[in-house]
Formats: C-alpha cells, sequence, structure tokens
C-alpha cells in the first residue's frame, strides 16, 4: 500500500500485498455479514507477507555533540498497564481494498475508504454501495491511491466532508466534497480541490490519513516523497510540504489560496518557509489521529529498515506545535544519516519505538490506531492502540503514562492490518488486506 515501504528491496510487502488482497477481495461480495470467529489471545503465529520498500545508502556528515551512538542500546521501559485480553471480531466481509474507516461526529455509520477510489457505508453491520466513487480520478495502487478521509466538525448541518488521494499523475490532492440529496451519496460533482501536493518522482511514501483537530482544522499527513532514505531531505526542509504535518482552515480563504493558513502556525508568515506546516521530521506518516478527551496528537510513523516509532504530543505541551520529529537525521531513536553521530539536539524522538525483528518477524511497517473511548470495554480507556501490517501484531501504550513507553503486546492477530478508525461513540475499527472489517472488543 501507500504508507509503506520503499516499492524494492527488502521491505516489498504491501504492493504484494494489496495485490493479493485485491484478487482475494474479487471472490467475495460486500455487504456479506462475516460468519467467521472472532481473533483473539496472545497467540504467535508466522509473519505475513508484508510489503515493499529499499533503503537508499545515507551519505555521511560531520558528527557533533550531543551525539547518539551507531548502535543504540534499547532501554525497556515496561507500562504499568496491566495486560487485557482482546479480540478482532468481524462485522463485514467482502471490502474492496479498504485501507482505513472514518466517521462523522454523531452519526452511527461507519464510512470505510477503500484504495481504489470508493467510498462505502457500513450500518447495522452490513455494507451498502458507495457513498463516494471517484475511482476514475485515483491513482491506485502500491502505496497510492483514497488515502484518507475527514468530516467536517458540522458535517450534520454543512455536509461538507474532505478527501486525500493521488490522482492521475501520482500527485497528492486534498479535496472537499458534499453530501447529495440522499444521505447515503455524496456528491461527486462537487469537488473542491484544496491543495495539490507534486509527488513526481517516486510512487510511494504518499502519507494517508487527514483529520479534523481539537480546534476545527484540518491536519494532513504527507510522506517524505519517496524512494528510500528521503534522498530529495523533504523531511527536513521548510520550503517543501513532504515530510510533514500540514494544518489548514478549510473554513476561511487567503487570497488566491481557498483555504486560510491559521496565524498560530509555526512558520506562518516566514520568509522561506510554508506556512501550512504545524510539524516536520516525519517519513511517511501514513496514520495520525487525536485523542478525542483530551485532544493530543498520537502519530504513527513508517520506518525505513529496522524501527517503528509512535510519537505522542500533548496539547499541554502545544499539540506538536513547530516540532522536528527527527527524519532523516533518525530512525526512531537511531542514527541514519550519519549513521552515528548525529546531532540529536532540538529533534523530539518517539514516544515508543518497536524493531522488525529478523525478517520482519516483530513487525515491518506501523499502522496507527486510536486512544480508547469507548463505553463497551471500560477497561480500554486510556490505551493507545497501534498494529502492524506485516505480523499483524497489535499493542498498547498508556495514553497519560510517562515518556519513552515499551509497547505492551496484546494479540497476534494473523491479519495484514491496513487501518484503524473509530465510531462516533468511541469504539474502535480495524481492517485488514483480507478485505474484512474488525471491531476492537
Amino acid at each position: 500500500m501507500r504508507r509503506f515501504r520503499y516499492l524494492a528491496g527488502p521491505r516489498v510487502r504491501l504492493a504484494l500485498a494489496l495485490a493479493v488482497a485485491a484478487a482475494i477481495v474479487a471472490g467475495c461480495g460486500a455487504g456479506r455479514q462475516a460468519s467467521t470467529p472472532p481473533v483473539s489471545g496472545l497467540t504467535s503465529m508466522p509473519p505475513e507477507t508484508a510489503l515493499p520498500s529499499g533503503a537508499a545508502t545515507p551519505s555521511a556528515a560531520p558528527s557533533a555533540i550531543p551525539t547518539v551512538p551507531a548502535t543504540a542500546v534499547v532501554t525497556q521501559h515496561p507500562t504499568s498497564l496491566p495486560p487485557v485480553s482482546i479480540s478482532l471480531k468481524p462485522v463485514v466481509t467482502g471490502l474492496s481494498k479498504p485501507i482505513g474507516v472514518s466517521s462523522a461526529p454523531g452519526d452511527p455509520r461507519l464510512f470505510v475508504i477503500g484504495q481504489g477510489g470508493q467510498i462505502v457505508i457500513v450500518s447495522g453491520g452490513k455494507a451498502s454501495g458507495a457513498f463516494l466513487d471517484i475511482s476514475g480520478r485515483v491513482s491506485c495502487c502500491g502505496e497510492r491511491g483514497l488515502l484518507g478521509l475527514a468530516f467536517h466538525p458540522r458535517y450534520a448541518s454543512n455536509g461538507r466532508f474532505f478527501v486525500r488521494y493521488t490522482d492521475r499523475a501520482g500527485d497528492l490532492r486534498v479535496s472537499e466534497f458534499h453530501v447529495g440529496a440522499n444521505p447515503n451519496v455524496a456528491d461527486a460533482s462537487s469537488e473542491k480541490i484544496l491543495m495539490t501536493i507534486p509527488h513526481p518522482t517516486y510512487a510511494n511514501h504518499n502519507g494517508g490519513r487527514i483529520e479534523f483537530g481539537p480546534d476545527g482544522y484540518l491536519y494532513i499527513g504527507t510522506g517524505d516523497g519517496g524512494s528510500g532514505g528521503d534522498p530529495h531531505g523533504h523531511g527536513q526542509s521548510l520550503s517543501t510540504w513532504l515530510g510533514k504535518l500540514l494544518r489548514i482552515d478549510v473554513d476561511g480563504s487567503s487570497g488566491s489560496l481557498p483555504y486560510a493558513i491559521p496565524a498560530s502556525n509555526p512558520f506562518a508568515g516566514q520568509s522561506g518557509k510554508l506556512g501550512e506546516i504545524w510539524a516536520y521530521g516525519l517519513r511517511n506518516p501514513y496514520s495520525f489521529s487525536f485523542d478525542r478527551q483530551t485532544g493530543d496528537l498520537w502519530i504513527g510513523d513508517v520506518g525505513q529498515d529496522l524501527w517503528e516509532e509512535v510519537d505522542r504530543a500533548t496539547v499541554s505541551d502545544g499539540g506538536g506545535r513547530g516540532l522536528d520529529y527527527g527524519w532523516n537525521v533518525m530512525e526512531g531513536n537511531h542514527c541514519y544519516n550519519p549513521s552515528s553521530g548525529c546531532i540529536r539536539s532540538g529533534l523530539t524522538l518517539p514516544l515508543a519505538e518497536y524493531e522488525h525483528g529478523a525478517g520482519d518477524s516483530t513487525g515491518c511497517a506501523i499502522i496507527g490506531g486510536y486512544v480508547y473511548r469507548g463505553s463497551e470495554r471500560p477497561q480500554l480507556d486510556g490505551r493507545y492502540f497501534f498494529g502492524d501490517e506485516c505480523s499483524g501484531r497489535v499493542w498498547d501504550l498508556d495514553a497519560a503514562g510517562p515518556a519513552p513507553q515499551t509497547p505492551q503486546l496484546l494479540l497476534s492477530s494473523g491479519v495484514n492490518i491496513t487501518g484503524w478508525g473509530q465510531d462516533a461513540g468511541g469504539e474502535l475499527y480495524v481492517v485488514g488486506l483480507n478485505g474484512t472489517l474488525y471491531q476492537l472488543g
């Protein structure tokens, strides 16, 4: 798929896995209620075929102080959370290339994002027809496709929602649409293009989700532009939208822009720096979310060769404003470019990380999730859940806990996880390459 690794070399996983998923899904009927049992327990499982990535050899750079050693010692910081039993309960099978789940404020329906360009409504345990079909405008697949969906905070009254996809030229597009007269069908002709982000050279590292923050602004995660190792240095550059978390005001406009740049953005109005940038130093933030109770920002940033990371930015510390998460100087807590003696000063290190393990047995591509704030499983409250596309493992972290933390493994699911979502009540969901929507229980 898109968020993951470079489409050549050792992490050649997601594109291959998606091709397999497409073949599987073709034989399934959308909307059929799943009959398979829930996935549960702490069972071990062999790693599944994941997808591509290849690393460019980083160039050398002068060392400086403070520095991080070439081979950092991994220190364990166990969570204070007690282990808890979880499972993935099938809700709907036969979905086509599902890569995420969204919901509108106060709306009980789920909206499943299909990488090929369709958004399907799931309600009452059944999938209906397409809410939106823009497959003719989308380049798919590999790491490209329809990647994100976010509903305006006042969707119930204004019918506005936003999508993020790679267009036919491979560039990243953020567009606004409106629901039609039928609440189950969007008006595909209502597209208003807000942003087109050039992504001309490589097909990978497109980022993924878009989300409205607790401040009412739209946040957009972008990958570093692709290849391996960030050869153009996009992650650390403030003159490109790539390798960033962007923040825009979709309720305003500024000059020729169809949106406004919030004055509180860290680089707004600064010469040579793009005002839309909220945070930078990201490799491929395919998935990020906000804790609906605290407003804290959580980012799952896909790593290069060895480390996957989780970043947390609390509201009390600025919610990520102006932070540099370190790519491509560092991969997780470890030097990347240069491979030793890297300058750590000014960088924000992850809350948690995990290593791939031999043959990517632990994982290869993080799929960030959400902090649980539902009511069906009170014992899960305050835990941030996330998974891995290749291994299917699911971990948790203490949302209010100290930094750093060591992820707590809760489940080896056997599912190639491609996305997470939450409903209006705060219950969490997972979708997989097998075309199935699951509820976390």
